[in-house]
């Protein structure tokens, strides 16, 4: 029966091993992309800001087209009714209604100089707009230039190492199901909080990997019987011995290479 405990157990530190093996490695591919991914959404996020200000810049452009339509009728309006009021003074009757159509004529006159003053304000306005949207269209040109050559060298390391990393990540669902849910808990809460995100370590020359720390003889025959799961009380790690460890290494380096 005792034998028997102690192979689950030795499963179970072997699984957890090759899991640490698995994911470490995983960890070296996607560092090979170091701050590319990060790079890349910053580019795209930045490209998204210059879009939406290049897009409110053309909205004001045809705002200000639009106004200036409007103030060309509002010109053609008063030049007919000047037209209307120049035939009416053809036929006043009497001086108050002379002064009448001619107060309607300065009237009209100064709508109409407004309106040209407007046009000359709207056509000012969309020439410094349209430099803005040129100086603005050149550098959204630049940024994507820039992101793709960012996309396509991060595609170029994402393809090198896919599949290998496919395969990693599917061993490493393979091995967690030789080891219960608890565990394979307790690994990741360890791997997340260390670093180098290393949860299992074995022990090399008497001393913890990761931390350093001296093991006493007792402690390392325990780890070495392999009887039950122990964990270095400096740094939380679960500690394996040496051997366990350069085969675990032997078997996962023959899975990576095919």
């Amino acid at each position: 029966m005792a034998k028997k405990t102690e192979t689950t157990v030795e499963k179970k530190l072997r699984a957890l091993y090759d899991l640490q093996l698995i994911d470490s490695r995983i960890d070296e591919l996607i560092s090979l992309r170091g701050e590319l991914p990060l790079e890349v959404e910053d580019l795209e996020n930045e490209i998204s800001g210059l879009n939406t200000k290049y897009d409110k810049i053309k909205e004001e452009i045809g705002e200000s087209e639009n106004g200036i339509i409007e103030q060309k009728q509002v010109i053609e309006n008063a030049n007919e009714l000047l037209k209307k009021y120049e035939d009416k003074l053809k036929n006043v009757r009497n001086n108050r209604e002379y002064n009448s159509i001619v107060k309607e004529q300065e009237y009209q006159d100064l709508e109409s100089q407004l309106a040209e003053k407007k046009i000359k304000e709207f056509k000012a306005r969309i020439e410094q707009r349209q430099e803005e949207m040129s100086i603005l269209d050149d550098k959204i040109k630049e940024r994507n230039d820039h992101l793709q050559s960012k996309k396509n060298e991060l595609d170029t390391i994402i393809k090198e190492t896919h599949k290998e990393e496919d395969l990693l990540q599917k061993k490493s669902a393979e091995f967690e199901k030789d080891v219960e849910e608890r565990l394979v808990s307790a690994y990741k809460k360890i791997r997340s909080s260390v670093k180098n995100g290393l949860a299992i370590v074995s022990v090399e020359r008497g001393a913890s990997g990761g931390s350093y720390f001296s093991i006493p003889p007792q402690l390392q025959l325990e780890i070495a019987s392999r009887n039950k799961i122990i964990t270095d009380e400096h740094s939380g790690r679960i500690l394996v011995d040496s051997e366990l460890a350069k085969e675990e290494k032997e078997k996962i380096k023959k899975i990576i290479e095919g």
